[in-house]
């Protein structure tokens, strides 16, 4: 069983960015919209990317991924783009509510593989959008007809959340009742923590003993 984070925030509070500091030889990255990495030599991640919205195809990546973390990025858009084509198909009534059932399976599939498929001991980091409803924050998907069906911060033991203070990107580490962020008891101390994911990652590792790098299969 993989280790898997949400990592979710407003855009342009840092998710992309927090890539930044991996190890760009032992990450590999699956670009749902293909973008440059908001950094300087981002480069030396160029040849780590994989760009796709297919859902099998996601999934495939992932069990053949050989690096120790995966990151996904934009994972909204995965399920924006399903949408999008339901819409364009004109559909009525009960076959709206079948292509959404279908919609919800092959979201719940990307995070059931990633969470329970992957190789023990990985990293993954899946980073999405947020969204408001009802003065409290939530992981951006596509409506209650698919919130009553998927919950995907209740699939994963810790979520993260974006937060921009004195000028400064963090990551929230504690739930403050409006947020949905959560992390296990005594992984981090300080209630805002560096938008680093290489320090989230170093942090999970020596949390759960893991091997930092991982034999290559």
């Amino acid at each position: 069983m993989a280790i898997t984070t949400l990592v979710l925030g407003f855009t342009g509070e840092g998710k992309s960015y927090s890539i930044k500091n991996l190890n760009p030889e032992d990450t590999g990255i699956i670009q749902i919209t293909s973008k440059p990495l908001p950094f300087r030599n981002n480069q030396d991640f160029a040849k780590r990317i994989r760009v796709s919205c297919d859902f099998m195809d996601i999934q495939r990546a992932l069990l053949q991924a050989k690096s120790s973390v995966i990151v996904i990025d934009d994972f909204q858009y995965l399920m924006i783009n399903e949408q999008l084509k339901i819409a364009m198909e004109n559909l009525r009534g009960d076959a709206v509510f079948a292509h959404y059932r279908q919609l919800a399976y092959k979201a719940w599939s990307v995070l059931n593989c990633a969470i329970h498929q992957v190789a023990p001991s990985k990293r993954v980091y899946i980073l999405s959008h947020l969204d408001e409803e009802n003065g409290r924050q939530k992981m951006r998907t596509i409506g209650k007809m698919f919130d009553n069906i998927v919950i995907p911060e209740a699939m994963v033991t810790t979520v993260l959340q974006t937060k921009i203070q004195d000028g400064q990107n963090y990551f929230q580490t504690k739930n403050n009742g409006f947020n949905i962020v959560k992390t296990p008891e005594g992984l981090f101390d300080l209630d805002l923590i560096p938008n680093d994911l290489e320090f989230v990652d170093s942090a999970i590792c020596e949390y759960y003993g893991l091997p930092k790098v991982l034999p290559r299969q």
